[in-house]
């Protein structure tokens, strides 16, 4: 490796060589692809803002590197699911709280019940950012709970509420946006 090549050259260098091994630890240590794809990013991000003093020593860099940002996301994740049965047991207790017609009831039932669906298919770091928007939790408090920078919090909002809305788009058109009465043809 020249270490007198530009820094960009030498960082695309860098990632071009690393990044496939940093992505395949980062996914046997969170089991999730997305999320791995998403942490490799962070690590390089890391690397590219302030890189080791030995470059020659990248690899042993990065690995530690990435053992701590993984275990930094399974912590969180562990902290989301804590967040998630918090939201699905106010989601409870709202629906309880009503008294509606029985047909509004089996329509709010349903529409919560694919939101739930979806939530879960969502990214853990979408979901958590989506629930702790609705918690009320400010773009900062969401940043510091995601360690992420606070000037992207708008943007990652806004691609996880995308994301949402398209997921909730296939669940609703995989089922035909009926209810389950419907599709067991006892309703209208």
């Amino acid at each position: 490796m020249e270490v007198n090549a530009p820094v960009p050259e030498l960082f695309q260098q860098l990632f071009r060589e690393h990044y496939p091994g940093v992505a395949r630890k980062l996914y046997a240590l969170t089991g999730d692809y997305a999320a791995a794809e998403d942490l490799a990013q962070e690590v390089f991000l890391r690397l590219y803002r302030s890189p080791p003093d030995r470059l020659e020593a990248v690899g042993a860099w990065l690995h530690r590197v990435l053992i701590r940002v993984g275990y930094d996301y399974l912590r969180q994740r562990s902290s989301s699911k804590t967040l998630l049965e918090k939201e699905s047991a106010r989601v409870a207790a709202w629906s309880d709280s009503a008294a509606p017609s029985g047909e509004t009831e089996v329509i709010r039932e349903w529409e919560i019940d694919v939101v739930r669906k979806v939530l879960q298919k969502l990214s853990d770091r979408d979901r958590t950012a989506l629930l702790l928007r609705e918690e009320g939790y400010s773009y900062e408090e969401i940043a510091h709970k995601l360690e992420v920078n606070p000037k992207i919090v708008g943007t990652l909002l806004a691609r996880a509420e995308e994301r949402l809305k398209k997921k909730y788009g296939q669940e609703e058109e995989q089922h035909g946006g009926r209810t389950e009465t419907d599709r067991k043809g006892t309703g209208f």
